[in-house]
Protein backbone atom coordinates (compact mmCIF):
# COMPACT_ATOMS: atom_id res chain seq x y z
CA UNK A 1 0.00 0.00 0.00
CA UNK A 2 1.51 3.58 -0.99
CA UNK A 3 0.67 5.42 2.57
CA UNK A 4 2.52 2.66 4.51
CA UNK A 5 5.19 2.90 1.98
CA UNK A 6 5.28 6.75 2.51
CA UNK A 7 4.73 6.18 6.20
CA UNK A 8 7.41 3.50 7.13
CA UNK A 9 10.38 6.21 4.53
CA UNK A 10 9.72 8.64 6.78
CA UNK A 11 10.16 6.03 10.10
CA UNK A 12 13.67 5.11 8.32
CA UNK A 13 14.40 9.15 8.00
CA UNK A 14 13.20 10.61 11.25
CA UNK A 15 16.85 11.50 11.62
CA UNK A 16 17.61 12.80 8.63
CA UNK A 17 15.90 15.62 7.75
CA UNK A 18 17.67 16.19 3.89
CA UNK A 19 16.78 12.74 2.84
CA UNK A 20 13.05 12.82 4.41
CA UNK A 21 12.50 16.40 2.79
CA UNK A 22 14.18 15.25 -0.61
CA UNK A 23 12.88 11.97 -1.60
CA UNK A 24 8.98 11.82 0.21
CA UNK A 25 6.21 12.02 -2.13
CA UNK A 26 2.86 11.72 -0.99
CA UNK A 27 0.71 8.68 -1.76
CA UNK A 28 -1.99 9.89 -4.05
CA UNK A 29 -4.78 6.84 -4.17
CA UNK A 30 -8.09 6.93 -6.06
CA UNK A 31 -9.23 5.00 -3.32
CA UNK A 32 -8.71 5.23 0.42
CA UNK A 33 -10.60 4.69 4.17
CA UNK A 34 -7.95 4.83 6.37
CA UNK A 35 -9.98 2.85 9.42
CA UNK A 36 -10.90 0.51 6.61
CA UNK A 37 -7.27 0.26 4.96
CA UNK A 38 -4.93 1.23 7.96
CA UNK A 39 -6.56 1.24 10.87
CA UNK A 40 -8.45 -2.13 10.80
CA UNK A 41 -4.89 -3.45 9.19
CA UNK A 42 -2.48 -2.59 12.10
CA UNK A 43 -5.38 -4.30 14.53
CA UNK A 44 -5.51 -7.25 13.65
CA UNK A 45 -4.64 -9.80 16.58
CA UNK A 46 -2.73 -6.73 18.41
CA UNK A 47 -3.43 -6.37 22.03
CA UNK A 48 -1.13 -3.15 22.37
CA UNK A 49 -3.17 -0.34 23.98
CA UNK A 50 -4.30 2.19 21.21
CA UNK A 51 -6.15 4.55 23.28
CA UNK A 52 -5.92 4.90 27.09
CA UNK A 53 -7.63 7.19 29.01
CA UNK A 54 -6.48 8.38 32.51
CA UNK A 55 -9.43 10.39 34.74
CA UNK A 56 -9.64 11.57 38.11
CA UNK A 57 -10.53 8.12 39.81
CA UNK A 58 -10.41 5.71 36.90
CA UNK A 59 -8.79 4.35 33.99
CA UNK A 60 -9.38 2.87 30.37
CA UNK A 61 -7.40 0.91 27.96
CA UNK A 62 -8.72 -0.45 24.64
CA UNK A 63 -6.27 -2.16 22.48
CA UNK A 64 -5.87 -1.18 18.75
CA UNK A 65 -7.78 -4.99 18.23
CA UNK A 66 -10.44 -3.99 20.49
CA UNK A 67 -11.16 -0.14 18.71
CA UNK A 68 -11.32 -2.23 15.43
CA UNK A 69 -14.16 -4.69 16.78
CA UNK A 70 -16.35 -1.68 18.23
CA UNK A 71 -15.72 0.77 15.54
CA UNK A 72 -17.24 -1.86 13.39
CA UNK A 73 -20.48 -3.03 15.64
CA UNK A 74 -20.87 1.14 16.19
CA UNK A 75 -20.69 1.39 12.24
CA UNK A 76 -23.38 -1.42 11.47
CA UNK A 77 -25.45 -0.12 14.23
CA UNK A 78 -25.00 3.33 13.00
CA UNK A 79 -25.87 2.57 9.58
CA UNK A 80 -29.24 0.59 10.86
CA UNK A 81 -30.21 3.73 12.25
CA UNK A 82 -30.03 5.86 8.82
CA UNK A 83 -26.40 6.62 8.98
CA UNK A 84 -25.41 7.13 5.54
CA UNK A 85 -22.28 7.84 3.36
CA UNK A 86 -21.69 11.49 2.81
CA UNK A 87 -24.22 12.40 5.73
CA UNK A 88 -23.03 15.14 7.99
CA UNK A 89 -22.96 14.28 11.92
CA UNK A 90 -22.47 16.38 14.57
CA UNK A 91 -20.03 15.18 17.39
CA UNK A 92 -20.26 16.69 20.62
CA UNK A 93 -17.93 14.54 23.05
CA UNK A 94 -15.92 14.91 25.52
CA UNK A 95 -12.28 13.63 25.75
CA UNK A 96 -13.98 9.75 26.54
CA UNK A 97 -13.45 6.18 24.61
CA UNK A 98 -16.83 6.88 22.90
CA UNK A 99 -15.28 9.73 20.58
CA UNK A 100 -12.14 7.69 19.03
CA UNK A 101 -15.07 5.02 18.44
CA UNK A 102 -17.20 7.23 16.48
CA UNK A 103 -14.05 8.46 14.19
CA UNK A 104 -13.50 5.50 13.24
CA UNK A 105 -16.65 3.74 12.89
CA UNK A 106 -17.83 7.07 10.66
CA UNK A 107 -14.79 7.14 8.46
CA UNK A 108 -16.07 3.69 8.14
CA UNK A 109 -19.30 4.46 6.92
CA UNK A 110 -17.94 7.36 4.88
CA UNK A 111 -19.89 9.74 6.53
CA UNK A 112 -18.91 13.16 7.14
CA UNK A 113 -18.05 14.75 10.90
CA UNK A 114 -18.33 17.87 12.08
CA UNK A 115 -16.28 17.62 15.45
CA UNK A 116 -17.78 20.64 17.67
CA UNK A 117 -16.68 21.48 21.32
CA UNK A 118 -18.64 20.45 24.79
CA UNK A 119 -18.94 24.41 25.17
CA UNK A 120 -20.92 25.34 22.58
CA UNK A 121 -23.91 27.07 23.30
CA UNK A 122 -27.82 26.74 21.93
CA UNK A 123 -27.12 28.99 19.30
CA UNK A 124 -23.91 27.61 18.12
CA UNK A 125 -25.16 24.58 17.84
CA UNK A 126 -27.97 25.94 15.39
CA UNK A 127 -25.51 27.74 13.48
CA UNK A 128 -23.46 24.40 12.55
CA UNK A 129 -26.37 22.34 12.07
CA UNK A 130 -27.76 24.82 9.59
CA UNK A 131 -24.78 25.87 8.09
CA UNK A 132 -23.57 22.13 8.04
CA UNK A 133 -26.64 20.56 6.71
CA UNK A 134 -25.93 18.11 9.61
CA UNK A 135 -28.79 15.18 9.35
CA UNK A 136 -27.06 13.62 12.95
CA UNK A 137 -25.57 13.89 16.07
CA UNK A 138 -23.56 11.76 18.55
CA UNK A 139 -23.44 14.07 22.00
CA UNK A 140 -23.43 13.79 25.21
CA UNK A 141 -26.09 12.96 27.53
CA UNK A 142 -25.94 15.80 29.82
CA UNK A 143 -25.51 18.16 26.66
CA UNK A 144 -29.14 17.22 25.08
CA UNK A 145 -30.98 19.96 26.53
CA UNK A 146 -28.84 22.95 24.11
CA UNK A 147 -30.43 20.34 21.29
CA UNK A 148 -33.88 21.45 21.94
CA UNK A 149 -34.74 24.09 19.69
CA UNK A 150 -33.12 22.38 16.99
CA UNK A 151 -34.76 20.49 14.12
CA UNK A 152 -36.52 17.26 15.20
CA UNK A 153 -35.38 15.48 12.18
CA UNK A 154 -31.63 14.83 13.23
CA UNK A 155 -31.16 11.61 14.29
CA UNK A 156 -29.96 11.93 18.04
CA UNK A 157 -27.61 9.49 19.71
CA UNK A 158 -27.15 10.23 23.53
CA UNK A 159 -23.69 8.84 25.12
CA UNK A 160 -24.01 8.75 29.16
CA UNK A 161 -27.37 8.14 30.88
CA UNK A 162 -30.88 7.92 28.63
CA UNK A 163 -32.44 10.37 27.17
CA UNK A 164 -36.08 10.83 25.75
CA UNK A 165 -36.22 11.28 21.86
CA UNK A 166 -32.60 9.74 21.91
CA UNK A 167 -31.10 6.25 20.88
CA UNK A 168 -28.60 4.91 23.38
CA UNK A 169 -25.18 4.70 22.29
CA UNK A 170 -24.45 1.94 24.29
CA UNK A 171 -27.25 -0.14 22.53
CA UNK A 172 -24.66 -0.87 19.51
CA UNK A 173 -22.72 -3.56 21.33
CA UNK A 174 -25.67 -5.80 21.08
CA UNK A 175 -25.65 -5.49 17.37
CA UNK A 176 -23.49 -7.34 14.71
CA UNK A 177 -19.71 -7.32 15.61
CA UNK A 178 -18.81 -7.58 11.32
CA UNK A 179 -19.16 -4.36 9.13
CA UNK A 180 -19.14 -4.55 5.33
CA UNK A 181 -18.82 -1.19 3.87
CA UNK A 182 -20.86 -0.39 0.75
CA UNK A 183 -18.39 0.09 -1.06
CA UNK A 184 -14.55 1.49 -2.21
CA UNK A 185 -14.33 5.31 -0.64
CA UNK A 186 -13.04 7.95 -2.95
CA UNK A 187 -9.51 9.47 -1.19
CA UNK A 188 -11.04 12.83 -2.05
CA UNK A 189 -14.60 12.41 -0.74
CA UNK A 190 -15.12 14.53 2.11
CA UNK A 191 -14.56 13.31 6.05
CA UNK A 192 -14.37 16.53 7.99
CA UNK A 193 -16.22 19.84 7.87
CA UNK A 194 -14.20 21.86 11.34
CA UNK A 195 -16.16 25.61 11.60
CA UNK A 196 -12.88 27.34 12.59
CA UNK A 197 -13.10 30.23 15.27
CA UNK A 198 -14.44 33.74 14.22
CA UNK A 199 -12.88 37.38 14.67
CA UNK A 200 -15.21 39.72 12.64
CA UNK A 201 -17.69 37.31 11.56
CA UNK A 202 -19.08 34.06 11.91
CA UNK A 203 -16.82 30.73 12.07
CA UNK A 204 -15.94 29.74 8.76
CA UNK A 205 -16.10 25.88 7.58
CA UNK A 206 -12.97 24.08 6.62
CA UNK A 207 -13.08 20.52 4.47
CA UNK A 208 -11.09 17.77 4.82
CA UNK A 209 -11.29 14.51 3.12
CA UNK A 210 -10.10 11.05 3.37
CA UNK A 211 -6.61 11.74 1.72
CA UNK A 212 -5.93 15.76 3.60
CA UNK A 213 -5.98 14.78 6.81
CA UNK A 214 -5.71 10.66 7.44
CA UNK A 215 -2.52 10.74 4.97
CA UNK A 216 -1.37 14.37 5.30
CA UNK A 217 -0.87 14.05 8.90
CA UNK A 218 2.01 11.97 8.03
CA UNK A 219 3.86 15.38 8.09
CA UNK A 220 2.47 15.84 11.66
CA UNK A 221 3.95 12.39 12.46
CA UNK A 222 7.30 13.13 11.46
CA UNK A 223 7.22 16.41 13.44
CA UNK A 224 6.18 14.69 16.63
CA UNK A 225 8.73 12.41 16.19
CA UNK A 226 7.07 9.04 16.80
CA UNK A 227 7.59 5.64 16.39
CA UNK A 228 5.82 2.15 17.30
CA UNK A 229 5.11 1.73 20.29
CA UNK A 230 5.77 4.67 22.01
CA UNK A 231 3.24 6.51 24.59
CA UNK A 232 1.77 9.79 22.80
CA UNK A 233 0.78 12.17 25.57
CA UNK A 234 -0.59 15.48 23.60
CA UNK A 235 -2.84 18.64 25.97
CA UNK A 236 -6.04 19.11 23.68
CA UNK A 237 -9.60 19.51 23.42
CA UNK A 238 -12.27 17.57 21.23
CA UNK A 239 -13.24 19.62 18.16
CA UNK A 240 -10.44 21.35 17.57
CA UNK A 241 -8.23 20.28 14.38
CA UNK A 242 -5.21 19.75 16.81
CA UNK A 243 -6.99 17.36 18.58
CA UNK A 244 -7.54 15.38 15.57
CA UNK A 245 -3.68 15.65 14.48
CA UNK A 246 -2.31 14.68 17.27
CA UNK A 247 -4.98 12.61 19.42
CA UNK A 248 -5.58 10.36 16.54
CA UNK A 249 -3.93 10.38 12.44
CA UNK A 250 -0.37 11.60 13.68
CA UNK A 251 -0.15 8.23 16.68
CA UNK A 252 -2.09 6.01 15.06
CA UNK A 253 -0.09 6.39 11.85
CA UNK A 254 2.86 5.64 13.71
CA UNK A 255 1.11 2.69 15.32
CA UNK A 256 1.85 4.33 19.19
CA UNK A 257 -0.55 4.35 22.18
CA UNK A 258 -3.08 7.61 22.49
CA UNK A 259 -2.55 8.81 25.94
CA UNK A 260 -5.71 11.12 27.11
CA UNK A 261 -5.26 12.61 31.09
CA UNK A 262 -8.77 14.14 32.03
CA UNK A 263 -8.80 16.32 35.10
CA UNK A 264 -11.92 18.43 36.45
CA UNK A 265 -8.48 21.45 36.88
CA UNK A 266 -5.36 20.91 35.40
CA UNK A 267 -2.64 20.19 37.62
CA UNK A 268 1.39 20.45 36.61
CA UNK A 269 2.05 17.80 39.35
CA UNK A 270 -0.88 15.69 38.15
CA UNK A 271 0.62 15.98 35.04
CA UNK A 272 4.25 14.88 35.21
CA UNK A 273 3.20 12.13 38.03
CA UNK A 274 1.03 10.44 34.96
CA UNK A 275 4.45 11.02 32.48
CA UNK A 276 6.40 9.09 34.82
CA UNK A 277 3.94 6.18 35.93
CA UNK A 278 2.44 5.55 32.25
CA UNK A 279 6.07 5.72 30.83
CA UNK A 280 5.01 8.69 28.02
CA UNK A 281 7.73 9.17 25.43
CA UNK A 282 6.72 11.91 23.75
CA UNK A 283 4.34 14.95 25.02
CA UNK A 284 2.73 17.67 23.21
CA UNK A 285 1.18 20.52 24.74
CA UNK A 286 0.82 24.25 24.29
CA UNK A 287 2.40 27.04 25.56
CA UNK A 288 0.62 27.59 28.56
CA UNK A 289 0.97 24.35 29.99
CA UNK A 290 4.90 24.69 29.22
CA UNK A 291 4.78 27.57 31.45
CA UNK A 292 2.36 25.81 34.27
CA UNK A 293 5.26 23.11 34.53
CA UNK A 294 8.24 24.94 34.75
CA UNK A 295 6.34 26.30 37.81
CA UNK A 296 7.77 23.32 39.67
CA UNK A 297 10.81 21.54 40.80
CA UNK A 298 11.64 19.42 37.88
CA UNK A 299 14.08 17.97 39.32
CA UNK A 300 11.45 15.96 41.59
CA UNK A 301 10.63 13.89 38.24
CA UNK A 302 12.44 11.73 35.55
CA UNK A 303 9.92 10.75 32.85
CA UNK A 304 10.90 8.53 30.18
CA UNK A 305 10.65 11.72 27.55
CA UNK A 306 12.60 11.12 24.08
CA UNK A 307 10.15 14.07 22.37
CA UNK A 308 9.02 17.48 24.38
CA UNK A 309 7.00 19.47 21.72
CA UNK A 310 4.41 22.43 21.39
CA UNK A 311 2.11 24.29 19.56
CA UNK A 312 -0.26 27.13 19.07
CA UNK A 313 2.46 29.80 19.32
CA UNK A 314 6.10 30.56 19.60
CA UNK A 315 7.46 29.48 23.03
CA UNK A 316 9.36 31.61 25.31
CA UNK A 317 13.19 31.02 24.55
CA UNK A 318 13.60 30.56 28.52
CA UNK A 319 10.89 28.17 28.78
CA UNK A 320 13.06 25.68 26.78
CA UNK A 321 15.86 26.38 28.25
CA UNK A 322 14.55 25.93 31.59
CA UNK A 323 12.83 22.32 30.44
CA UNK A 324 16.99 21.59 28.57
CA UNK A 325 18.32 21.99 31.89
CA UNK A 326 16.11 20.08 33.80
CA UNK A 327 15.67 16.84 31.29
CA UNK A 328 18.05 17.12 28.50
CA UNK A 329 15.44 17.53 26.20
CA UNK A 330 14.44 20.01 23.80
CA UNK A 331 11.65 21.47 23.46
CA UNK A 332 10.47 21.45 19.37
CA UNK A 333 8.24 23.96 17.87
CA UNK A 334 5.80 23.27 14.91
CA UNK A 335 3.18 24.89 12.82
CA UNK A 336 0.12 24.12 10.82
CA UNK A 337 -3.53 25.48 10.25
CA UNK A 338 -6.83 23.81 10.51
CA UNK A 339 -6.91 23.88 6.80
CA UNK A 340 -3.30 22.05 6.59
CA UNK A 341 -1.07 18.89 8.53
CA UNK A 342 1.84 20.43 9.88
CA UNK A 343 3.54 22.69 7.24
CA UNK A 344 6.75 23.83 9.49
CA UNK A 345 8.47 22.64 12.60
CA UNK A 346 11.66 21.59 14.05
CA UNK A 347 11.69 17.76 13.41
CA UNK A 348 13.58 15.39 15.62
CA UNK A 349 17.18 15.22 15.48
CA UNK A 350 17.47 18.84 14.24
CA UNK A 351 19.05 22.33 15.74
CA UNK A 352 16.37 24.31 16.86
CA UNK A 353 17.30 27.69 17.10
CA UNK A 354 14.95 29.23 19.92
CA UNK A 355 12.16 31.49 18.28
CA UNK A 356 11.64 29.91 15.09
CA UNK A 357 8.82 27.54 14.34
CA UNK A 358 11.28 25.70 12.25
CA UNK A 359 11.64 24.02 8.51
CA UNK A 360 9.54 23.05 6.04
CA UNK A 361 8.28 19.37 6.80
CA UNK A 362 8.37 16.94 4.10
CA UNK A 363 6.21 16.66 1.25
CA UNK A 364 5.32 20.75 1.76
CA UNK A 365 7.00 23.51 -0.40
CA UNK A 366 6.90 26.75 1.67
CA UNK A 367 7.43 29.78 -0.16
CA UNK A 368 7.76 33.39 1.98
CA UNK A 369 6.28 36.52 0.37
CA UNK A 370 6.75 40.07 1.08
CA UNK A 371 3.34 41.16 1.84
CA UNK A 372 4.71 45.26 0.44
CA UNK A 373 5.52 43.89 -3.09
CA UNK A 374 3.81 40.89 -3.19
CA UNK A 375 6.68 38.51 -4.52
CA UNK A 376 9.29 35.90 -2.83
CA UNK A 377 11.59 37.39 -0.14
CA UNK A 378 14.96 37.36 -0.59
CA UNK A 379 17.27 35.96 2.11
CA UNK A 380 17.47 38.90 4.46
CA UNK A 381 14.36 40.39 3.68
CA UNK A 382 11.65 40.44 6.24
CA UNK A 383 8.28 38.73 5.06
CA UNK A 384 5.51 37.75 7.48
CA UNK A 385 3.14 36.12 4.92
CA UNK A 386 3.69 32.17 4.39
CA UNK A 387 1.66 30.90 0.43
CA UNK A 388 1.95 26.84 1.01
CA UNK A 389 1.84 25.36 -2.15
CA UNK A 390 0.45 21.91 -3.36
CA UNK A 391 1.52 18.87 -1.88
CA UNK A 392 5.00 17.43 -3.89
Amino acid sequence: MAFETARNFLLSARDDYETAYRDFRWPHPETFNWALDWFDAIAAGNDRPALWIVDDDAERRLSFAELAERSDALAGWLREHGVRRGDRTLLMLGNRAELWECILALTKLGAVMIPSSTLLTPADIADRVERGHVAHVIAESELADRFTHVDSALTRVAVGGRVDGWLNYDEFTTAGKTFAPDGPTRADDPLFLYFTSGTTAQPKLVEHTHASYPIGHLSTMYWLGLQPGDVHLNISSPGWAKHAWSNVFAPWNAEATVLILNAARFSAKRLLDTLTRCSVTSLCAPPTVWRMVIQEDLSAWRPPLREVLSAGEPLNPEVIEQIRRAWGLTIRDGYGQTETTAQIGNPPGQPVKPGSMGRPLPGYAIELIDPARGNAARPGRSASTCRIDRWH
